[in-house]
């Protein structure tokens, strides 16, 4: 070999520890080293039946710091000492696979590791079996109360255990063809299951099954996600409760489902717990959906009351007990019993034993690692993407923030715009915005204006006898450029992406009415609102130009 491939070791203080790591080398069969204590440096002369990666962590083994070198630093090096940039990730759901896979597509090698479940909260307790469950009690909702005369309401035969095993067959399902058949079809990723913590800026020390391995990557991806947050009420951790986790993955029916938050997931559970036959009780702190415009809370709660779910706002547990298989939840004026209880009161993100402090991550005081919008942490070769950040929970935002990550730490230059992001909140009726509310809009100091389009004038929701919720368009006074969209109908989140296209496109209302939409959809609901800032809609006819 004509030059040899110089590895930086740090943590050697004499010449004992160059023969230290000298010995820990010659284990490895082939392998051909000189240590230099004076230039604390590893020069590697022949990987033999070995590689770079398990010369790395043989050092690290024998408690030394080593940096790999960068990419563009083993240009030139004969070919058996050249290796891919390594990046290193933690965690392996939708940001970090998203990560992943691009990584290794911009010619990285991966080290994906994680201490839980492969694929993360959505594919595994999240977006897809909640929304399994959440579709099959819309269609017994359905059963049990047509809209249309002449179909004869019957209430349905639930079997809750059926229903469960058939989601979490599709639940594993996708995880096996989305993620494990992924890394099997991916040389370029490398698996470890087990806890990982910073060990120094550039390793990773992963317990896995009694075992440790060191891993040494030139750059770290941080996606471990979040989870539940469970609020300080007396009593209540003594209690056998429920996260969305235990709840979604019961097979046994409930009687009487006591929940305790008032934000997506308690609302779309609870919903669907109603739907399935279960008496519903939702406790909330404040107003449902606090976040959102207040028309919003009103029309859903309006709605899940209708149902004959009993919703309490403004409703604070001060105590938490269980005996006999019921759950007692005390407020200040009441208490209500159940035979299940169902926190979901928020998520956390799950960032507290990785070693962050050491390294140098900053993170805010509910432990949320801080990023820049090309995801960088203050430590410059440390990113991270999706829940465990101050980004917001969705999952497409993990996404996509993940894939931005990896081009950034592969050498490209790539930033997570947040300006137009949609969001769905999957009750019924649905609950879809994008960008600002009038209020929030206000609050920036824009002068805008909106409009409220109530569904009796979308001849979709007419046709559908459904005609709960309402089309509500934000628009700059002046240009009436649009700068939100809020909608609480049937199948919202089919038609909010029109108006995150629109304001992407830097429409204004008048461009907006003045586009085709297809007759009897309820996309059409936002031409029509568009068309209220210049008309009265109730002097047009139908699909009116």
């Amino acid at each position: 070999m004509k030059e040899a491939l110089a590895l930086d070791i740090s943590g050697m203080t004499c010449e004992h520890c160059a023969l230290t790591i000298d010995r820990a080398l010659q284990k490895l069969p082939g392998v051909k080293a000189r240590i230099s204590y004076p230039d604390h440096k590893a020069y590697i002369e022949n990987v033999g039946q070995s590689s770079l990666p398990a010369i790395m962590e043989a050092i690290g083994r024998v408690g030394y710091g080593v940096e790999e070198p960068r990419a563009r630093d083993r240009q030139g090096l004969p070919k058996e000492a050249r290796q891919a940039l390594h990046v290193a990730i933690i965690g392996s759901g939708s940001a970090a696979f998203a990560a992943a896979i691009r990584a290794t597509q911009e010619g990285a090698r991966v080290t994906l590791i994680e201490s839980g479940e492969l694929g993360g909260t959505c594919v595994n307790v999240g977006c897809v079996p909640s929304k399994i469950l959440i579709r099959a009690a819309r269609s017994a909702h359905e059963q049990a109360h047509p809209r249309f005369l002449g179909l004869k309401a019957c209430a349905p035969v639930v079997d809750r255990a059926a229903l469960t095993d058939q989601q979490q067959a599709q639940v594993a399902a996708l995880r096996k063809a989305k993620y494990q058949d992924v890394l099997e079809g991916n040389p370029a990723i490398r698996f470890l299951q087990g806890h990982a913590r910073f060990e120094d800026a550039h390793t990773l020390r992963v317990d896995s099954g009694g075992q440790t391995h060191l891993v040494v990557a030139d750059r770290f991806l941080i996606a471990t996600g979040a989870e539940a947050l469970i609020p300080a009420i007396e009593g209540l951790t003594d209690t056998p409760y429920w996260t969305s986790t235990e709840a979604l993955a019961t097979r046994e029916s409930v009687s009487h489902l006591v929940v305790i938050g008032a934000s997506v997931v308690a609302l779309e559970l609870a919903q669907a717990f109603l739907r399935l036959g279960s008496h519903v009780t939702l406790l909330a702190r404040a107003t449902l959906l606090s976040r959102e415009d207040a028309d919003i809370g009103a029309a859903i709660e309006k709605a899940l009351v209708a149902e004959g779910m009993v919703v309490r706002t403004h409703t604070t547990p001060t105590r938490v007990a269980f005996a006999d298989g019921v759950f007692h939840v005390h407020t200040a004026n009441e208490t209500f019993a159940g035979d299940r209880l169902l926190v979901a009161t928020g998520r956390r993100a799950r960032t507290d034993d990785l070693g962050l402090d050491a390294v140098g991550v900053h993170r805010d005081k509910a432990g949320r690692i801080l990023v820049d919008d090309a995801l960088r942490t203050q430590v410059p070769h440390i990113y991270a993407a999706g829940d465990c950040t101050t980004l917001p929970q969705f999952v497409y935002v993990a996404a996509s923030a993940g894939t931005r990550a990896a081009v950034n730490m592969t050498g490209g230059d790539q930033r997570l715009d947040l300006a137009v992001m949609p969001a769905v909140i999957f009750t019924d009726p649905q609950v879809a915005t994008v960008g600002l509310t009038q209020a929030a809009a206000e609050k920036r100091g824009l002068a805008v204006e909106s409009r409220t389009l109530t569904l009796d004038y979308v001849p979709r929701a007419l046709a559908n006898f459904d005609t709960q919720g309402f089309i509500r368009l934000v628009a700059e006074r002046g240009s009436q450029r649009i700068v939100g969209a809020q909608i609480v109908a049937a199948e919202a989140g089919e038609v909010i992406q029109s108006a995150a296209l629109a304001m992407r496109a830097g429409l204004t209302t008048a461009d907006l009415a003045g586009q085709l939409f297809p007759y009897l959809t309820m996309v059409e609901g936002l031409k029509l609102c568009a068309q209220t800032f210049t008309q009265d809609v109730k002097q047009l006819s139908c699909c009116a130009g």
